[in-house]
């Protein structure tokens, strides 16, 4: 190309774009437009060389990151070396927001090197960082695991921490769980290696790190949990203990969680003997000490909510007590102040609890919740409470007896549409395969639902939970909060059987849900949480759910009222509304009459609440003679002062609520005619007759006044025209009337004709009657626990006596006489006869009553029965898994 061709060409490219192209050959069309550029294929060489890179440079990026912050670690640690926290106190206040508390620490002055024996030291090291004296204040290798479980978990939830790293933590001010948090600690921790010994390391380690609550330092956990200043005093358990608490403060402290600390301490002894420092001999004589140190009493008001409160926000917000203690959190709760403080006066009256036999006291355990929000308004886990110790509230777990019926059968029945409260259901002595229960009231062909629950008869509940299906009552109790085993899915879960039981708790939540017309909530007992700056961290979830129709809370309401009014709740009446259960659990030794647990859970239109009372380890000598209206008066004294500080409601009620009406009876107000009434003395037997009534399924009542007495008793039932008095006493006179109930309409006829008769005792000898009639022969039976004996003062339906049995509820059935002796019924019963009277000796294989509160049951059972089954009314399997 000339010159001038060249410097035409840079004057206007585009001519010699169209000169070249024009002559149409293989380099270019007819047009003369320039070659098309062929574009770069996409490889898998490429996508790979581009994620090298761009790995490299984030890789980069974070190690100069990484770098800048290691290289802070120096002034980061002289900055803030003598600073445990540099914000106030936590703060805790009630639902008014009303300060209640400061969590203020525990600090005692450092203990020096040289006074803290090598076996502390070497405890310490052998469970939180055995390769404490290699590394240099990081451990790769533990750094590694935890990032392969971070990874794996997709969230920051394995610490890898040294001591080192640990005593870092505790010197550094941001409590987040960051990638840059955990960076600055390690950065910190090799600046402490650089700048300390081993043993230096270790002592400001030990004299720093928390032991539970707001205790801090070695010494100051030594003085808390076993009242010694002096280390060098400390046993291989008691160190082994200590030793324990760093991974979880609160959940191994030993006056709260004495068994999971002793199984921790275990681990910790097992660490010590494989690393050399103990031997086998010590650490299995170590590992069998139980602890037992009672700390002094510091008293605290409202102790046992605040420590609930604190365990919340660890549990549901992911704050560790060493964060509540330096956080400068203001923590709102939902606690009643005026309703903590009855329920911690009613506590400490010694006077609502049955005395004990020894220095081991009788305890108990309540919740009050309000319905309306789930919030948590009082509560306490046991008599004599201490800072952060034992808690039943969540701590214990108990069998509830019959409190368990309306969530697992009568609900869950009414909920299938099938049943409604007036629907008749059966009665009568049966077995469910291998499992049978018995009833402590006798028996009838049928009985309607609502008088069933009234009555806690337990053959009832176990049929229909039968008739619905197991795994229906099982899965509606699971949904209202009970924490079930899938060993407690079988027909004795209707009367309480259950593998680990329940608690307060639970059972106070899951009533809720009939006070709210069918909704649940989760009970709470914190509302919010502000950390140091204001700014709200956590907020309580009241979203309530669904778990049943209005139309079975409605039905369960009016069942429940019926319980108290007329049933064996009537020690819980007061001025309000109230509906509830009783629960019993009997005793499980053959020939003894006594009870385990005692409980009554219920509910105004305003709280809910559940009562707890027994020993905490039962045993032969460790029983209660009193049943649930011990623990239905305790929840009836706490409530009536409670709710006064409540507006009065009512219980709610659907709208346009249908439900089948019982098909009535041919005269439903027909009274019992030609009483008659004859002594036999070769048995010892008031003997009584009468003429049928013409309704079908009548139930007779027969009531009785002794010459001396003001007013008549009822003293049996039965579904037969005829019974026989066992009970008449040589050398008075009694005298006798019958009415007949209809359970359909649950009314009762006007009393039969009245009839008299003088007990000789030697010969026969009817003082009176209207009638020559003989009375009707009745066929012998060997169940004989309908007859009944009347517990407390005569007539009193609110006698209670020393055995809590004055409460006079009508047995159900009759039974005619027999040389054997009856099995003692549970005291839950209101007409239960006197704790002392001893149990059939074989009444527990034969009868099913409950088994022992651990262990197995030796119960009926092919996968059916849990622990014992039932002897009696109310008296519930306790643990174990039946035959």
């Amino acid at each position: 190309m000339s010159r001038e061709e060249l410097s035409r060409v840079k004057r206007n490219p585009s001519v010699y774009r169209r000169e070249a192209g024009g002559g149409g050959g293989k380099g270019g069309g007819g047009n003369g437009g320039p070659p098309k550029k062929k574009k770069k294929r996409l490889t898998r060489k490429r996508v790979l060389w581009t994620l090298f890179f761009a790995t490299a440079l984030a890789v980069l990026l974070a190690m100069g990151g990484y770098l800048f912050i290691t290289l802070s670690g120096e002034k980061l640690l002289n900055e803030n070396q003598d600073k445990l926290t540099v914000n106030p106190p936590t703060k805790i206040y009630d639902r008014n927001a009303n300060l209640i508390a400061e969590l203020s620490l525990e600090k005692i002055d450092p203990v020096e090197s040289e006074k803290i024996p090598d076996l502390i030291k070497q405890a310490f090291v052998a469970t939180e960082d055995k390769r404490f004296y290699e590394h240099k204040g990081v451990d790769l290798w533990s750094i590694g695991r935890a990032a392969a479980k971070d990874v794996v978990a997709r969230s920051m939830v394995e610490g890898g921490s040294t001591i080192t790293q640990q005593l870092a933590k505790n010197i550094f001010l941001t409590r987040d769980k960051t990638f840059f948090r955990k960076a600055t600690e390690m950065s910190i921790a090799m600046a402490l290696e650089r700048q300390k010994t081993k043993d230096q390391i270790l002592t400001m380690y030990l004299n720093r790190i928390n032991f539970g609550g707001t205790v801090y330092g070695i010494k100051a956990a030594s003085e808390r949990y076993f009242g010694q200043s002096d280390l060098n005093q400390l046993k291989l358990w008691q160190i082994a203990t200590l030793a324990a608490m760093p991974k979880g403060p609160s959940r191994y402290n030993p006056l709260k969680n004495p068994e999971l600390s002793k199984e921790r301490r275990g681990v910790v002894l097992e660490l010590m003997y494989q690393q050399g420092y103990i031997t086998e001999q010590e650490r299995d004589e170590a590992k069998a000490v139980n602890y037992n140190y009672k700390p002094p009493e510091k008293k605290q008001k409202y102790q046992a909510f605040i420590d609930f409160a604190i365990d919340e926000a660890e549990d549901k917000f992911g704050l560790t007590e060493d964060d509540l203690n330096i956080g400068g959190y203001k923590i709102y709760t939902t606690m009643d102040k005026d309703a903590q403080q009855t329920v911690e006066d009613a506590f400490a009256d010694s006077d609502n609890f049955e005395k004990s036999v020894d220095d081991k006291p009788v305890q108990g355990s309540m919740v009050i919740i309000n319905q309306d929000n789930g919030s948590i308004v009082a509560l306490l886990g046991g008599r004599n409470y201490e800072k952060k110790g034992y808690s039943r509230v969540t701590g214990s777990r108990r069998s509830p007896g019959s409190s368990i019926k309306p969530l697992v059968a009568y609900a869950p029945a009414l909920e299938s549409g099938k049943f409604t409260m007036e629907s008749s259901v059966s009665n009568e002595k049966q077995c469910f395969g291998d499992y049978c229960p018995t009833n402590l009231h006798g028996y009838s062909k049928s009985i309607s639902m609502s008088e069933a629950l009234t009555k806690s008869e337990n053959i009832p509940a176990v049929w229909l939970l039968n008739e619905i299906g197991v795994n229906t009552g099982f899965k509606f109790a699971r949904q209202l909060g009970l924490t079930l085993s899938d060993t407690d899915n079988n027909l004795s879960l209707a009367l309480g059987g259950m593998e680990k039981g329940t608690n307060t708790l639970e059972m106070a939540q899951a009533y809720t849900a009939f006070a709210t017309g069918g909704e649940l909530r989760e009970a709470y007992a914190i509302k919010s949480i502000q950390d140091s700056s204001g700014s709200t961290v956590y907020k309580a979830d009241t979203t309530a759910k669904r778990v049943m129709k209005e139309s079975t809370a409605y039905q369960m309401t009016e069942m429940m009222q019926e319980v108290v009014q007329s049933g064996t709740g009537r020690k819980a009446r007061i001025d309000r509304p109230v509906a509830g259960k009783t629960g019993t659990t009997q005793s499980g030794y053959s020939g003894v009459s006594s009870n385990r647990d005692v409980w009554f859970v219920g509910y105004t239109p305003e709280l809910t609440a559940a009562v707890w009372m027994g020993y905490d380890d039962p045993d032969r000598q460790h029983l209660l003679k009193n049943s649930s209206p011990l623990a239905a008066a305790f929840w009836g004294k706490v409530m009536e002062k409670v709710v006064q500080n409540y507006p009065a409601k009512s219980f709610p009620k659907p709208d346009n609520l249908k439900l089948p009406s019982p098909s009535p009876t041919e005269n439903p107000n027909e009274p019992v005619t030609g009483l008659s009434a004859s002594y036999d003395a070769s048995t010892g037997t008031v003997n009584l007759a009468w003429q049928p009534v013409a309704a079908a399924g009548a139930e007779y009542r027969i009531y009785r006044k002794e010459s001396s007495e003001s007013d008549f008793t009822l003293l049996l039932s039965t579904m037969t025209p005829g019974a026989g008095d066992l009970s008449a006493m040589a050398g008075l006179t009694y005298e006798y009337y019958v009415t007949a109930y209809y359970s359909d309409t649950q009314t009762e006829s006007d009393p039969s004709n009245k009839v008299t008769v003088l007990v000789e005792g030697a010969s026969p000898s009817p003082s009176a009657s209207p009638s020559a009639s003989p009375p009707p022969s009745v066929p012998p039976t060997d169940d004989q626990s309908g007859v009944v004996q009347p517990g407390g003062e005569q007539g009193n339906p609110d006698a209670g006596g020393e055995n809590g049995g004055g409460e006079n509820t009508p047995p159900a059935v009759s039974v005619p006489p027999s040389p054997s002796p009856s099995p003692s019924p549970s005291a839950d019963d209101p007409a239960a006869a006197p704790a002392a009277e001893p149990a059939t000796p074989d009444s527990g294989a034969k009868e099913g009553q409950t088994g022992p509160a651990s262990g197995r049951g030796k119960g009926q059972g092919n996968g059916q029965g849990n622990g014992n089954g039932l002897g009696v009314e109310d008296a519930q399997p306790v643990d174990g898994l039946g035959g």
